[in-house]
């Protein structure tokens, strides 16, 4: 690699990487607005536990997250499986209806989303926020998946068959297998799509059922509070986790 090539990817990682580092740091910051180092301490951790409304936010961002995630990568795996290997009229229109979803903006989907529960008379709350997440990560997990299908060998399918096996073992057998590294993907970047979503969480959750970004939304509006650092690195540190163990996970799968 050339010296010039490593220098602006020195500058790339540290723009990105920086921000994140400061709020880390801040989050043990004694000073309450991070302007100065005044010392270690763990009491905005204390405080962020202590804050009911933080941790009923973080909890019921967590449970929408884990099952939006979970429900969009079944279901778009088992989609993406479909449309690989059967062919049917409209095929190609749900595959690209599917790439559509991805275009279009939040703000747009979070308006469709909510006149249909208003039509539909679902009520703004967990079971709206859980629809809502788990459709727009589902083209994620269809993209991913058949990605990772258009790789397979299709004689391994063929020979499968050949030996006697019906579709359902082909399905445990062969295909989950093989899938493994694409649903560990498909399954994080739901979760972390979901977490962070703000546009439109804001227009399809209820005033009774509050969401992590939104509550943090509202109290950076009067500046960053030091138990939303202590909040952000922790989720920082579990992001960091999760991609350790995907990557784990992964190794473990090719060998």
């Amino acid at each position: 690699m050339k010296k010039s090539h490593l220098f602006y990817l020195t500058i790339i990682f540290i723009y990105l990487y920086v921000p994140i580092a400061v709020l880390g740091i801040n989050a043990f910051n004694l000073n309450r607005y991070g302007l100065r180092w005044d010392g270690f301490t763990f009491k905005w951790f204390v405080a962020m536990v202590e804050n009911p409304g933080l941790m009923e936010a973080a909890r019921n961002s967590f449970i929408v997250a884990i099952s939006s995630a979970s429900l969009a990568t079944i279901l778009g795996a088992l989609g993406a499986i479909g449309i690989y290997l059967y062919r049917f009229k409209g095929r190609f229109i749900l595959r690209g209806s599917l790439l559509t979803m991805m275009m279009i903006p939040d703000i747009i989907f979070a308006i469709a989303l909510l006149v249909l529960f208003l039509i539909c008379g679902i009520s703004l709350g967990f079971w709206s926020l859980l629809l809502a997440h788990t459709t727009f990560c589902l083209p994620f997990t269809v993209v991913t998946v058949l990605a990772r299908l258009h790789g397979f060998d299709p004689y391994l399918l063929d020979a499968a068959k050949d030996l006697g096996a019906s579709e359902s073992q082909v399905l445990r057998r062969i295909i989950i297998p093989l899938l493994l590294p694409a649903l560990i993907a498909s399954w994080l970047l739901c979760f972390t799509l979901s977490l962070d979503d703000v546009i439109v969480s804001s227009f399809v959750t209820g005033p009774s059922f509050d969401v992590l970004p939104l509550k943090i939304f509202s109290m950076v509006k009067v500046g960053v509070k030091p138990e939303v650092n202590a909040l952000a690195t922790i989720m920082v540190l579990i992001s960091i986790v999760l991609v350790v163990i995907s990557q784990y996970l992964i190794k473990e799968r090719k060998q």
